[in-house]
C-alpha cells in the first residue's frame, strides 16, 4: 500500500512539472546597446578663492585685517557681486619674528583670512584686484567652477542618450531585418564628468597693482564644461 501511495505523489508531482513547463513563456530575444549624449558649456559659476594677510607697512605699522577685509567687501560690491556670494572659510596667524634672537615679551603675530567668492565671470576677477591692496594678497586660486543650469543640461542629455541608444538598436536590426520592440531595461552609465582647467593661471600675490591696470592682455575665459552621458539599454525583438 504505502508504495502504492508513492508511485501515486510521484506521478503526481511529474504532472505538475510538465504543466508548469507547458505554463512557461517563451524567451524573449533581446538586444543590449549603449547610447551617448555630450555637450559643451561655458562655467557660469567661479569660485575664486582668495587669501589675504596682513602685513607691515612702510612705517613698520601692521596693516592689520579688518582694513584688508573692508577692502574687500567693498571691492565685491564695486564690481556687482552679491554679499552673499562672499563667505570665510579659514583663518590663521604666524610670528612673523620668530627667528630673532632678542624677541620682544609681546610676539607679534600677521593674521590671514581665507575666502571664496563666486563669480559669473572670469573678467570679474580682474576687476576686483584693481580695488585692492596687492601686498595685502597672499595667494588666489581658483576654488571650483560650474553651471547653474547643470541639472537641466543632465537631464535633456540622459534623454538624448537614451534616444540614442534607441537609434543605435534600430539600424542594427534593420540590417538582419529584425523590428524593434518596447525597452525592457535602463541603466545609467557614470561617466565621472570632469570641470574643465581654465587657460591660464591668476596669480596675483605679488604683483605690483599698477602694471596689473596697465596690462593690455585679452580677456580671460574658461575652457567650456564638457557633460557626458551614457545608458545602457536593453530593447526587444519582435
Amino acid at each position: 500500500m504505502l508504495h502504492y501511495l508513492s508511485a501515486i505523489i510521484l506521478l503526481f508531482c511529474v504532472s505538475l512539472t510538465s504543466f508548469a513547463q507547458s505554463e512557461e513563456e517563451p524567451m524573449v530575444k533581446k538586444i543590449e546597446v549603449t547610447g551617448q549624449a555630450e555637450e559643451e558649456v561655458v562655467p557660469d559659476e567661479i569660485y575664486f578663492a582668495i587669501t589675504l594677510k596682513e602685513y607691515l607697512g612702510d612705517n613698520k605699522k601692521k596693516v592689520v585685517i579688518d582694513k584688508l577685509e573692508r577692502e574687500l567687501y567693498q571691492a565685491v560690491r564695486k564690481v556687482g557681486v552679491a554679499e552673499e556670494d562672499l563667505r570665510v572659510e579659514d583663518i590663521q596667524s604666524y610670528n612673523y619674528n620668530w627667528y630673532r634672537r632678542n624677541r620682544p615679551q609681546r610676539e607679534e603675530f600677521l593674521a590671514s583670512k581665507k575666502y571664496t567668492i563666486k563669480f559669473e565671470k572670469l573678467d570679474e576677477v580682474n576687476d576686483l584686484f584693481a580695488y585692492l591692496d596687492a601686498k595685502g594678497i597672499q595667494s588666489t586660486d581658483i576654488d571650483r567652477y560650474d553651471h547653474s543650469r547643470r541639472d537641466e543640461f543632465e537631464r535633456d542629455l540622459k534623454i538624448k542618450a537614451l534616444q540614442n541608444a534607441k537609434e543605435k538598436a534600430k539600424y542594427l536590426l534593420n540590417g538582419i531585418d529584425e523590428n524593434l520592440g518596447g525597452v525592457l531595461e535602463v541603466t545609467e552609465i557614470n561617466t565621472g564628468n570632469q570641470s574643465p582647467t581654465y587657460y591660464r593661471e591668476m596669480s596675483y600675490a605679488r604683483m605690483d597693482m599698477a602694471e596689473a591696470e596697465s596690462s593690455q592682455d585679452p580677456s580671460i575665459e574658461f575652457q567650456k564644461i564638457k557633460l557626458r552621458y551614457e545608458v545602457r539599454a536593453v530593447f526587444e525583438i519582435r
